[in-house]
């Protein structure tokens, strides 16, 4: 349902239904993509990295990065396009982190699932201990003389 809202770019009041900013910040930002795009679809431009980009066409490196991530450019087509890991930093072409980033959450995720079974085996141990006193407690105890 379209909702009013004021543009997070100029702040303008605008009726928010298929794009996140108001149409004349959209035009602009495909007026930048159509810049990029030109400049870098050139034979000789095909190889430049997201800085040599930016100084010639004037974009905003994060803009660019935006068209990267959101896949209007390809990288298959573009080799030293990459954006950084939102982790680390590192350059990437890819995904949103990089191959050491993944491996760190997996590994921390997995040493998580041993701790969580480890408690629970832990737990289910100390549940059998005392089912089994408490099942032998009438047997156990003996009539005082």
């Amino acid at each position: 349902m379209p909702e009013l809202q004021n543009c997070p770019n100029c702040d303008k009041l605008f009726v928010k239904a298929l794009r996140p900013v108001c149409d004349a910040c959209a035009r602009e930002v495909e007026e930048k993509f159509e810049t990029v795009y030109t400049f870098i679809r050139k034979r000789e431009n095909r190889r430049a990295s997201i800085e040599e980009v930016h100084e010639a066409t004037e974009v905003e490196i994060d803009l660019i990065m935006q068209f990267v991530r959101e896949g209007r450019l390809h990288l298959s087509q573009f080799p030293n396009l990459t954006y950084p890991c939102e982790k680390c930093g590192a350059k990437i072409r890819e995904a949103r982190l990089c191959v050491n980033c993944r491996d760190e959450i997996n590994e921390g995720l997995q040493a998580g699932e041993k701790q969580k079974a480890f408690e629970d085996r832990k737990r289910d141990r100390e549940r059998a201990r005392y089912q089994t006193y408490s099942a032998l407690g009438d047997k156990v105890r003996r009539e005082k003389p």
